[in-house]
């Protein structure tokens, strides 16, 4: 007679139902990054499998270095639970290393190996690549002419701006005369000041430096005048029971309950600003990362452009990125709430 009993059947397969919860917790886990290093393999194998529709010298250089990515994503990814905060990150970031994989792979593809997109007009990845090894020290110029440029007509509307906005928001008579003014000037687009900007100052610079100015100095002055105008007036009462004086009623009472709407001026007039400034490098500014998208249109070296177009992105997101690390400082019980 057999000894087969329904215990003995759920006990022999308990196991293999506890491992299976473990291998779909890898899975979603580690799939990710599995499928990225195939997209960065492909990403490889298209660069050197066949042969190029033209003549770019770095085309090994980035196959190989595809491959060095697809490695240290499969292996980063299966280890990330040795290696920390590093390896829990690398597996967030994962389903975008897989879509950046393909991407790279189809480009890769439909420009320098068959050249389903038009020449020059859609430039490979490693055109792209030779702009920032043999033009880099043109690129570095620019970005340090923009980024002067930028920080100092950025700096100037923001003070500007902070200041006008407390004032309007503080006191009813400066309003009543800056507001008709900033009702007509602010809705413009501060690139339809171009001509008097550029007929009124000495040089290009300054009237590139007014314009971005111009563009960051509104949002500025209305969030802050908003924030300064809503501040609510039990804390005002709170303050001058206990004696306090109109001064300390601006700096300690309305400017820091002001400060949420105060870096929502500051962010939109920095996106504003970069704006400004691609327009202004372009007309009349000689040098900068405008000027250089300007120059290369005119050469028709598009790769150059893209080149400087991804250099642009990366400079406004990380002049966001400062902002928002100095918002959280200030801000503490804002951390977290809006991220970048």
């Amino acid at each position: 007679m057999s000894t087969y009993s329904l215990s003995d059947g759920l006990a022999s397969s308990a196991p293999r139902s506890a491992r299976e919860p473990l291998f779909v917790n890898w899975l979603k886990e580690s799939g990710a990054g599995v499928a990225a290093s195939a997209a960065w393999i492909a990403f490889g194998l298209s660069c050197l499998w066949w042969q190029d529709v033209g003549d770019w010298s770095r085309t090994y250089p980035v196959g190989i270095a595809a491959f060095v990515i697809a490695a240290f994503a499969f292996f980063g990814t299966l280890g990330a639970d040795f290696l920390g905060s590093a390896g829990a990150g690398l597996r967030k970031r994962a389903p975008w290393l897989l879509v950046l994989g393909l991407f790279l792979t189809v480009w890769e593809v439909t420009t320098a190996k068959f050249a389903w997109l038009p020449l020059p007009f859609f430039p490979p990845p490693q055109a792209i690549v030779e702009v920032y090894t043999d033009d880099l020290p043109k690129l570095i110029d620019s970005v340090f002419a923009s980024v002067k440029l930028q920080l100092g007509g950025y700096l100037i509307g923001a003070a500007i701006g902070f200041v006008t906005g407390v004032s309007i928001g503080w006191s009813r008579a400066v309003g009543y005369w800056v507001h008709p003014v900033l009702r007509f000037i602010g809705p413009l687009p501060a690139t339809a000041w171009l001509p008097i900007a550029f007929f009124t100052f000495p040089s290009s610079w300054s009237a590139s430096t007014f314009l971005i100015a111009l563009a960051t100095g509104f949002p500025v002055t209305v969030l802050t005048w908003s924030g300064v105008a809503g501040v609510s007036n039990a804390y005002y009462d709170v303050a001058r029971t206990l004696g306090a004086k109109p001064s300390f009623l601006v700096l300690k009472v309305a400017i820091p309950a002001a400060l949420p709407h105060v870096f929502v001026g500051l962010f939109m007039g920095l996106g504003s600003s970069f704006a400004v400034l691609v327009v202004a490098e372009m007309i009349g500014v000689k040098a900068g990362l405008g000027w250089y998208l300007q120059w290369a249109q005119g050469w028709a070296a598009y790769a150059n452009m893209y080149a400087a177009l991804i250099v642009m992105s990366l400079l406004c997101s990380g002049a966001i990125t400062l902002l928002f690390t100095i918002r959280d400082r200030l801000l503490v019980w804002q951390k977290g709430t809006v991220k970048w």
